[in-house]
């Protein structure tokens, strides 16, 4: 292994937090922390949001902020019972179902990003958009359907070790296919829209400011997703979900896939929209 070629205290350390009751219970609250504050921020966006512009309804921002706010604070109550199914090996079925759960609430909310420079982009090329929320809509409630319908099989067929075990490399398949679409949505979208406003920024009030906010937007989404996706396949040729079998592992990942983009979207996106008078009400979905 490779620990066995680090010093005996570092090696040391490192099992015995594997092994410590204390450390993990740390850690899970540590992450629920982190959640928490994060969720509450994305709470008070939408608040701000919506006493700067209370006419203007839910805006692409409002819900992004609003989405961003249930799946951290999902995140926080997972990690935050996390005694209840995280450290009994009896529930091991329910924790992955449940951290599966919480990983397609992130989906959804990072790719509102995607769907919004679709929409951009499609009104720019003046191409018709009143499919592109169709879409989005009926790809996340078709991947919660498979993934339910997976584990409603896992759920009745826990007795049969053969069956459950080609049912949970299944369900690791699907958890890695997930992302790999996002990449793609941000690839072809999120591309395509950096490239247009590259080439014009000049011409548009504040274009600087849009590519600027467009590049990093983008490439923290392309970076949380990828790694989810390097994840996911790892766990289909390890026997520990995710691939992830130490707590200190456990909180690299979803501080880098979850926590910190989430805070950094908040962060990017803080700018308040303009004031509005009722008669320029226009809601945007």
């Amino acid at each position: 292994m490779i620990l066995e070629s680090f010093p005996i205290g570092v090696t040391n350390w490192w099992y015995d937090i594997n092994n410590s009751i204390q450390w993990q219970h740390g850690i899970f609250f540590t992450l629920c922390a982190f959640y928490s504050f994060v969720s509450i921020i994305a709470l008070i966006q939408v608040i701000r949001i919506h006493l700067r512009i209370p006419l203007y309804g839910w805006s692409t921002q409002k819900v992004f902020h609003m989405m961003n706010f249930v799946a951290n604070g999902v995140g926080a109550i997972v990690f935050g019972l996390h005694n209840n199914f995280f450290m009994l090996h009896s529930n091991v079925l329910m924790a992955s179902a449940i951290l599966d759960l919480q990983g397609l609430f992130f989906f959804t909310t990072f790719t509102h990003l995607v769907w919004f420079w679709a929409d951009v982009y499609y009104k720019i090329r003046s191409f018709p958009t009143n499919k592109l929320k169709i879409w989005y809509i009926s790809i996340n409630c078709l991947i919660y359907l498979i993934l339910g319908c997976i584990w409603i099989c896992i759920a009745m067929n826990d007795n049969d070790e053969v069956v459950l075990v080609k049912l949970l490399f299944i369900r690791k398949i699907c958890v890695a296919v997930i992302p790999f679409i996002a990449i793609l949505g941000v690839l072809i979208y999120g591309g395509r829209l950096f490239i247009m406003v590259w080439r014009y920024f000049d011409e548009w009030r504040g274009g600087r400011k849009k590519l600027i906010e467009l590049g990093y937007v983008s490439s923290i989404c392309f970076t949380c997703f990828s790694i989810r996706c390097f994840v996911a396949v790892l766990s289909c040729f390890h026997h520990d979900d995710r691939g992830l079998d130490h707590p200190v592992l456990k909180m690299i990942y979803y501080m880098v896939v979850e926590i910190l983009p989430s805070a950094l979207f908040i962060y990017i996106l803080q700018k308040l929209p303009r004031r509005r008078v009722s008669g320029q009400y226009h809601p945007i979905i």
